[in-house]
């Protein structure tokens, strides 16, 4: 027969049993032991796939588009993440506002020139302007959208930022000094505006991608062309044509876009950042500004490309006809249409001024009209 545990043994060894399970449960847990759901919850992070025309070798893709989206990685310490799709990857050039808004990329930079009729009024921004440096384009056309031009835009994508390119030339085989020397020849044209410009200098426009221009200046299909330099530079342009003519042709409209479900998936704060860091992405990284315009024209220059500045008086019978026969022709055109150029216009001569930049064709007649839109 068992002797039983005398009853003050029995009580002392529940409480230090007791104890025992009291200062293990007080004891802190290792971080081995420590469950999945106490750890601290790891910031989510977005990839955005980027997408543009430019060729990847190009100013745009090396000295702009990488460093503004290694921007955005950098500062949002890795939570915004980038896949680059440059040189047309996911679609052609006039394809690329259809690509951001159908989701086929995050991100993009579309050109609005390059679907006439789509956004109209926009088209104000290439207008024959001397814009000298993309950084200054940006400043111009963010403040065109805010004023008027956001309008335009569905409520599909959102707009980043908006802008004119910087004043492109034209670029030939042989060389033209005047009107004269442009008569019959065939020049590729980036489409709107500068179609018009084509024509009332007296040339014959063609549009056509950039990609297929140097196979039609080499076999002579096309006998020049109207463009940046350093859209020219990149398509190596210059190795057939050796003579730009710098007068102020503008250029087209463009911008950066992103879709707007990707846009409401950011938390407010990656939201912030992606404004901060894509409302002028050339001012931001110091790619195409007018220094680096000079310096692109230069190396050039240095290939063997010869520059020649109009004479006054032969600028000023290429401007009186861009006036004419392109600035007040879109105007009564839009006019007509029951959209309102003659207020686009008036804006957009008033922001120039603002920032200081020369419109040589804007027409004298409405000259008196411009300080209401100051």
């Amino acid at each position: 027969m068992k002797k039983r545990m005398p009853r003050k043994t029995m009580i002392s060894s529940c409480l230090i049993l007791l104890l025992v399970l009291i200062m293990g449960a007080c004891t802190p847990s290792s971080p081995q032991e420590m469950q999945t759901g106490d750890l601290p919850a790891e910031p989510e992070t977005f990839a955005l796939k980027f997408s543009t025309w430019h060729p990847p070798a190009g100013e745009e893709c090396q000295n702009v588009w990488t460093p503004m989206l290694e921007e955005l990685k950098n500062r949002s310490e890795g939570r915004l993440t980038y896949t680059p799709y440059y040189g047309a990857a996911l679609g052609g050039p006039a394809e690329h506002y259809d690509i951001v808004r159908d989701g086929l990329s995050d991100m993009g930079y579309f050109t609005a020139t390059w679907t006439p009729d789509r956004f109209p009024i926009s088209d104000v921004l290439s207008m024959p302007a001397q814009v000298l440096g993309k950084d200054i384009a940006v400043e111009i056309g963010n403040e065109m959208y805010a004023r008027m031009l956001h309008t335009e835009f569905a409520d599909d994508v959102k707009v980043l930022s908006l802008n004119g390119c910087v004043s492109s030339y034209i670029w030939t085989r042989q060389p033209v000094h005047s009107l004269e020397d442009l008569k019959g020849l065939r020049i590729r044209t980036p489409g709107g505006l500068q179609t018009y410009m084509i024509e009332a200098l007296g040339a014959e426009p063609a549009f056509m991608p950039l990609g297929d221009v140097y196979l039609s200046m080499e076999t002579g299909n096309i006998d020049g062309i109207v463009t940046c330099p350093m859209l020219y530079k990149a398509y190596k342009l210059h190795e057939l044509g050796k003579h730009a003519v710098v007068a102020t042709f503008g250029c087209v409209t463009e911008g950066v876009i992103i879709n707007k479900d990707t846009w409401n998936k950011l938390p407010a704060d990656l939201q912030t950042l992606v404004e901060e860091v894509t409302k002028n992405p050339f001012q931001l990284t110091g790619g195409l500004t007018e220094e680096v315009i000079q310096r692109c024209n230069a190396e050039l220059s240095a290939d063997g490309v010869a520059f020649y500045e109009l004479p006054a008086e032969e600028a000023k019978r290429w401007y009186d006809r861009f006036s004419v026969k392109v600035v007040q022709e879109w105007v009564n055109n839009m006019e007509k249409r029951g959209l309102p150029g003659k207020e686009a216009l008036l804006n957009y001569k008033a922001v120039l001024d603002k920032h200081g930049v020369e419109f040589p064709s804007f027409p004298s007649i409405w000259a008196a009209e411009v300080e209401q839109y100051s």
